[in-house]
């Protein structure tokens, strides 16, 4: 499906018009269009790709599909919905709905206790379209709900005003169009060699190279539902990886890292004779079959028997190896009759390359046997639905190439035992795949959360959410013997829903492991000792009893904890308290994805220890939608993100807060205006006596959000407590000096700058990364910041490497509450 039907937004009376496009072999020339599932009569819409409905009702509201078909196959698009508004009924509320943000710990607490405030937000939620839009087959002309008009307040906070812009109108005005990223890292499986200037194909069309480490960005094009990417290494090392990338449709960057699949070292065989290559022969396990290849099977293109010693390499990609479920192609998918994508439980995936001895010229093969054990095959009923199927390189699709029959057999001295046998003619570099179409499926509903408080309004969007489907062994449910698939979801507004297959008979049938990343960053799961709370994992009892959930580290502390494993257990729809999440039917898709935040699920959340951010214009980094053009915005183009950090060295006998205090200091609309706060708590160096080391954030001087005029920041620098500033990057101070006007640095307890315009680098102790996301632009500067170097990475703190400014502090620091409080009152030149 090359074009799918858009969302529309209609009033009654007006018409709508939805379109779809397939491709294929033959070309597809019917086309079915279904209403909430129902098929609409072909007679009375007088529809073919395009179904055009005139004098729209109220009751023609809801999902429209098309179904495109040939005596080939079928396939399906996604639905989308039509909402069908009274006459006079507004699309977008003038009033913004609830939103709150944290205010820093000086600000009293309201009368419930809390320190967060309502600022508003507006749902991007499309705008009816005009008249003049009725009959085009894209997007309505991009008219969205969005703010219309902000208001500035002022919230009492330590003796002084903390400035808060708040959403006071809504309205439907132009949609913003942020660009759509997938961003990540290529590596091998085994020892994580990066994949340097590797091809990069969408489809059959090639759009750039990985980098010298690995690194790629992919701008994803507009209207696509299944990004497939092919990456290629030209050196032939690693079988090319055929991935079905997540992608976050509200704009911004996904980070992703791809794991490639060493090739397996060729070995001679004699074209003249008949060979047989095991399949998953590796680490002293039974092989799970073999590849016969009979006396004569090999070809040239041209269809010649070639005669001669052929370079033969099979790899295989065992799913008994849980190490290897990274490295999988594709998300394990076909198209069934009914033109639906629908799963596939792998047994085992193997690519071919077979060359001529002499020139390395690529052979092709006649008839070749495959043959599988079925003694590794544990479920019984699988037995009769085993296929074989090939890889479409272009629509990351497997293709059926027929089932795999029972036959006796023997491996030389070996018992007898019985093979599923399936042919197939190895045209074309295809991986190929040892699969049974599985329908026991449920969906698992995932939150990820900025914090462990775990409140509704700190969700986080753009959270890759991954489930790799378990079969484990029977009686040791903790103890997988084998991966059959996986999946990857990207967090929205209302958290991720997770396909998986499960069980109604036995809960343990199947299992989850389920893990979450941001730009890169592992979130955390719940813990599941020493005890099982339910409110913490956001399941109730008994269902949670029944789940089994265990974090990694359950049994052994010293194991990450970034991942939880679950049984996906069917729920009982008999059962009350297994019909509000977090596992859900397959065909309840909708109520999983609409769940209230109320319902049960499973939680991630990231650990960020001592670190607050404020900002005046509110901004949900997870969320582009959100960002709103003013001057007074921390990040000034929501189409690119450049994230500053300073390195601040404290001698001192414990780790200390420290503030940036961020004004507008040369702009005429800014000036003396606070854009917003960073605090966060220094990090001891384990090699120094004494010393601690932060990396804290200060907002970038450069171009506001109307880009005519460069702001230079007024950043001030604080750290809590009885401290004096001791020391100056020598190469800061000086390019401060030869960059005026110079801020006065006459209060010795802090340091102020005007930030300067350009990315200086370590030697400054100034760390500056630009990236589309800006989660992944923060981690990268911070990276180097605790390494002090200009492309390094750590984790632990060099406190005395690229520093900017030194301080020296007393072992009692001054009350947080005081330390805040002289803060907010002190000039802004100190």
């Amino acid at each position: 499906m090359v074009l799918h039907p858009k969302a529309k937004v209609r009033v009654a009376g007006q018409e709508v018009t939805f379109c779809c496009k397939a491709s294929g072999t033959p070309v597809p020339k019917k086309y079915y269009w279904y209403h909430n599932g129902t098929l609409l009569e072909k007679k009375v819409h007088r529809y073919g790709s395009r179904l055009v409905l005139r004098g729209l009702a109220p009751e023609q509201a809801g999902t429209y599909h098309c179904k495109a078909s040939t005596e080939a196959g079928a396939i399906k698009s996604v639905p989308a919905q039509l909402t069908v508004l009274a006459q006079g009924q507004q699309s977008c509320k003038p009033e913004p709905e609830p939103s709150l943000v944290e205010l820093p710990s000086e600000c009293p607490q309201d009368a419930a206790g809390s320190r967060y405030y309502n600022v508003g937000r507006c749902p991007p939620a499309p705008c009816a379209g005009s008249p003049a839009d009725q009959s085009g087959c894209g997007a309505d002309s991009g008219r969205c709900c969005g703010v219309r008009r902000m208001e500035m307040r002022e919230i009492p906070c330590a003796g002084s005003l903390l400035p808060v812009k708040v959403v006071a109108e809504c309205g439907c005005g132009p949609c913003a169009q942020p660009r759509i990223l997938v961003q990540g890292r290529v590596t091998a499986a085994d020892t994580g060699e990066p994949l340097r200037f590797g091809q990069i194909f969408l489809g059959g069309r090639k759009v750039g190279f990985t980098g010298y480490k690995g690194s790629f960005t992919i701008e994803v094009p507009p209207d696509t539902q299944r990004l497939v990417v092919r990456f290629v290494d030209r050196q032939q090392r690693f079988v090319d990886a055929i991935k079905v990338l997540p992608f976050n449709r509200r704009g911004g960057a996904v980070y992703q890292e791809v794991k490639m699949l060493r090739k397996k070292e060729p070995v001679d065989l004699d074209s003249s004779r008949s060979n047989a290559i095991l399949l998953g022969e590796a680490s002293g396990r039974e092989p799970v079959g073999e590849l016969v290849l009979p006396a004569g099977a090999f070809l040239r293109p041209s269809g010649e028997v070639f005669k001669g010693t052929v370079k033969a390499s099979v790899t295989f990609l065992d799913p008994r190896d849980m190490a290897m479920a990274s490295a999988a192609s594709s998300d394990l998918s076909f198209t069934d009759t009914e033109g639906e994508i629908v799963p596939l439980r792998t047994y085992g995936m193997f690519a071919v390359d077979f060359r001529e001895g002499e020139t390395g010229a690529a052979l092709q093969t006649g008839p070749v046997e495959v043959r599988m054990d079925a003694g590794q095959v544990q479920m019984p009923e699988h037995l009769q639905k085993m296929k074989l199927w090939s890889l479409n390189p272009e629509t990351g699709l497997w293709e059926d190439e027929g089932f795999l029959r029972p036959s006796g057999g023997s491996r030389g001295k070996r018992e007898e035992r019985t093979f599923l046998v399936g042919n197939l003619e190895i045209r074309e570099r295809r991986l190929f795949n040892l699969d049974v179409p599985e329908d026991r499926r449920c969906f698992v509903k995932v939150r990820a959360y900025s914090n462990e408080k775990f409140n509704p309004y700190e969700q986080l969007e753009g959270v890759v959410i991954s489930l790799i489907n378990l079969e484990p062994q029977p009686g040791y449910p903790a103890n997988p013997r084998a991966w059959g698939r996986f999946d990857s979801v990207v967090t929205g507004p209302n958290g991720a829903c997770l396909p998986a297959f499960c069980d109604s008979q036995r809960p343990d049938a199947y299992s989850a492991y389920v893990t979450a990343t941001l730009g890169g960053e592992e979130l955390e799961a719940v813990a599941s000792s020493p005890k099982l709370n339910p409110n913490a994992i956001g399941v109730s009892q008994p269902y949670l009893g029944k789940l089994g959930y265990r974090r990694l580290d359950h049994d052994d502390p010293n194991l990450k904890k970034t991942a939880f494993q679950i049984n996906v257990a069917k729920p009982d729809p008999n059962n009350v308290d297994e019909t509000n999440g977090p596992i859900y039917p397959y065909r309840s898709l909708e109520e999983c994805e609409e769940a209230p935040v109320s319902a049960n699920h499973l939680r991630f959340y990231r650990v960020e220890v001592d670190k607050y951010e404020y900002n005046v214009v509110p901004f949900k980094e997870s969320d582009l939608t959100s960002w709103t053009g003013d001057y007074l915005s921390w990040w000034p183009n929501p189409q690119e993100f450049r994230a500053c950090f300073i390195k601040v060295q404290i001698e001192g006998p414990q780790e200390y807060m420290v503030r940036s205090r961020n004004v507008g200091g040369s702009h005429p609309r800014t000036r003396g205006q606070l854009y917003g706060l960073r605090d966060t708590r220094s990090v001891r160096d384990m090699l120094l006596e004494s010393t601690s080391g932060a990396c804290v954030e200060f907002k970038c001087s450069g171009m506001l959000f109307d880009q005519s005029l460069v702001d230079r920041t007024l950043v001030s620098i604080i750290p809590q407590g009885s401290c004096r500033r001791t020391a100056i990057n020598s190469l800061l101070r000086e390019y401060l000096n030869r960059h005026p006007p110079v801020a006065e640095n006459n209060h010795t307890a802090a340091f102020t700058m005007l930030a300067p315009v350009d990315p200086l680098g370590h030697n400054y102790g100034i760390y500056t990364v630009t990236d589309q996301n800006p989660r992944l632009a923060k981690e990268i500067a911070i990276g180097r910041c605790f390494d002090g170097t200009s492309d390094g990475f750590s984790r632990e703190m060099k406190a005395d490497a690229g520093t900017a400014v030194t301080f020296t502090c007393q072992e009692r620091p001054a009350g947080r509450e005081s330390f805040f409080q002289r803060l907010l009152t002190a000039p802004a030149e100190a």
